[in-house]
């Protein structure tokens, strides 16, 4: 079995629902694209919420170290790890019973994002938010 990303109307439907997004591997150096995607979010209205150990805080929001750490809603998961962290994210958002996650692009985990969509998650992999944003809700 493949993974197949939702439709166009999945996702644009999926981001006029999202308002609290998850950034796992926010980097605080404004040259990555961790950064460079979730300020746009922020920029288009979004709630960022940091997931880095070792960071205070990115963009003006508090960091924590991990999903679980979170002490308010989660809409929407946004992964900027390696594709063998993914798994363990995959858990945790699981665990938290977590809606949705997003996997950026050039990331690929097939077992994860199947896992994930098999526990009720929506889920879409190796695309890029803002692309995607730009894309389905600007036009």
């Amino acid at each position: 079995m493949t993974f197949v990303n939702p439709g166009d109307d999945a996702v644009r439907s999926l981001l006029k629902n999202v308002r609290t997004i998850a950034v796992v591997g926010l980097s605080p150096q404004p040259a990555r694209p961790s950064y460079r995607v979730a300020r746009a979010m922020q920029r288009y209205g979004y709630r960022i919420v940091p997931v880095r150990p070792l960071v205070d805080a990115v963009l003006g929001e508090q960091a924590y170290a991990s999903l679980a750490d979170i002490p308010f809603r989660i809409d929407l998961v946004d992964v900027f790890r390696a594709a063998e962290h993914v798994p363990a994210i995959v858990d945790q958002c699981l665990a938290l019973h977590l809606p949705a996650i997003w996997i950026q692009e050039g990331i690929v985990h097939e077992a994860a994002a199947q896992r994930a969509q098999a526990g009720g998650m929506a889920v879409v992999m190796d695309r890029c938010l803002i692309k995607d944003y730009v894309k389905l809700m600007t036009t």
